[in-house]
């Protein structure tokens, strides 16, 4: 995997949290500590996305389950 280097700053707190981490979890850098937080970020975005995506109704279906068939003869 590519690895495209950038530079950040974080509050002494977080910074802290990701080397109590780092150390707690046997993370290897504090790189693979912040790759783990961007991942559930992404994660938690795409759970939110199929949350909605789920509730959006498609009346066009719900058209074509009622075709006037008896539920028996399906």
């Amino acid at each position: 995997m590519h690895a495209e280097k950038v530079s950040i700053s974080l509050p002494a707190d977080l910074a802290e949290f990701v080397e109590q981490y780092k150390t707690a979890h046997a993370c290897k850098s504090r790189s693979q500590v912040i790759g783990t937080a961007v991942n559930l970020l992404r994660q938690r975005e795409l759970e939110q996305a199929y949350r909605a995506a789920a509730q959006e109704q498609d009346t066009d279906f719900d058209i074509t389950t009622a075709d006037g068939l008896p539920h028996e003869a399906w």
